[in-house]
């Protein structure tokens, strides 16, 4: 295949832990041709594993060697599915870009004092089991030159969809929030919110079966409670200036609980989930209104984007500007976090750089991640 014309598979987990996304893209001149896209949903065991990890507790490293072998394992059959679906086979992929599973976020923003990121996924087994060159362990050059790791999609939403005539935002709801606002004058911008679908799906998780609120259909039959809704919005990283970013280590269930025990006004489990559901809709609605120039065209993606209640509420809460899905800009919402990892492979392979350092903090602009040749 031309140098002008190449395949690429990118693999995303995030911190909703649902599933893993594998998306098969073609780049070719700026210009992008989804040609496939598998699913995977995870076990309960492995999400508690997952989520174990995401805490200190015992015999951590253990733990966690034998589960990134695991991922690796998994993420390596998402991509042979994948291409056994589409019809290709190994030696049609130029590399595979693999974000990895977070397990342990600790940016500048945490006020910790060593800062560092974990993801975890052996991008040596998914080699092996693949055949494929692998691309891995994004985050941590743009940390070690001082940045937060994070948020490195907007490197990608600038080139597939900035716009000269219109200012773009691109909202990415999935277990956190972050936002990649596109001038049409040039400027990028990009930062985490807060919390995205991970409050929301813990706690109705907590009441059951459901490890996810469908449509915010159980949040429609409650009413905010505004004494719950201002504890959880004191939360410090709402007031903090970007650069930013953040994960479960600062919003969990534990946080959330704490905050209910707090709450005096009368609530129902309902209204709990539609205090979480305005949690979200107002921290990224408060984000949006200053950042965000007056009529900037706003596109969602993300898991957040299928939440018909929450989409309901930022429209509400953003008259200002028009809302779609990155559907209208010809990309599945489920699919832009996959096909932007695809993205970040093909710049290390072509030696470019994968940050922006206005959105991270770093020091300076870095060719991202490690490659595992097949």
């Amino acid at each position: 295949m031309s140098e002008a014309k190449r395949l690429f598979i990118g693999l995303m987990s995030g911190t909703s832990v649902d599933s893993i996304d594998a998306a098969l893209v073609e780049f070719s001149d700026n210009t992008l041709r989804l040609h496939g896209t598998v699913g995977i949903s995870f076990e309960d065991r492995t999400r508690q594993k997952i989520f174990d990890l995401t805490r200190p507790g015992a015999n951590e490293i253990d733990r966690m060697g034998a589960l990134d072998k695991q991922m690796g394992i998994l993420f390596a059959r998402a991509v042979n599915q994948l291409l056994a679906e589409t019809g290709y086979t190994a030696s049609d992929i130029t590399a595979i870009g693999s974000h990895g599973q977070t397990i342990r976020h600790r940016p500048r923003s945490a006020g910790t004092p060593d800062q560092f990121t974990l993801q975890i996924g052996d991008p040596s087994t998914i080699t092996q089991l693949t055949g494929i060159t692998t691309v891995a362990d994004f985050r941590r050059r743009d940390m070690a030159a001082g940045g937060q790791g994070a948020p490195l999609a907007p490197t990608f939403h600038k080139e597939m969809f900035s716009s000269s005539t219109e200012s773009r935002c691109i909202l990415n709801i999935g277990g956190m929030s972050n936002v990649t606002y596109l001038s049409k004058e040039g400027n990028v911008v990009g930062f985490d919110t807060g919390p995205g679908n991970v409050l929301m799906d813990a706690w109705i998780s907590s009441f059951g079966s459901h490890s996810f609120d469908k449509s915010g259909g159980w949040a429609a039959e409650g009413t905010v409670n505004q004494e719950l809704l201002d504890k959880l919005l004191s939360h410090s990283f709402f007031r903090m200036p970007a650069p930013k970013s953040t994960g479960r280590e600062d919003f969990d269930l534990s946080w959330v609980t704490s905050a209910v025990e707090q709450t005096i006004t009368p609530f129902t489990p309902q209204d709990v989930q539609a205090t979480l559901t305005e949690l979200t809709a107002v921290t990224i609605a408060n984000a949006l209104t200053e950042t965000c120039e007056h009529g900037t065209h706003i596109f969602v993606c993300g898991g957040g984007a299928h939440n018909t209640h929450l989409f309901e509420r930022l429209t509400t809460l953003l008259p200002q500007f028009k809302l779609d899905t990155t559907e209208a800009l010809n990309l599945h919402p489920d699919w832009v976090e996959a096909v932007a990892f695809a993205w970040l492979a093909m710049r290390t392979l072509d030696r470019k750089p994968g940050n922006i350092p206005a959105v991270t903090g770093a020091s300076n602009t870095l060719i991202l991640g490690g490659v595992y040749y097949a």
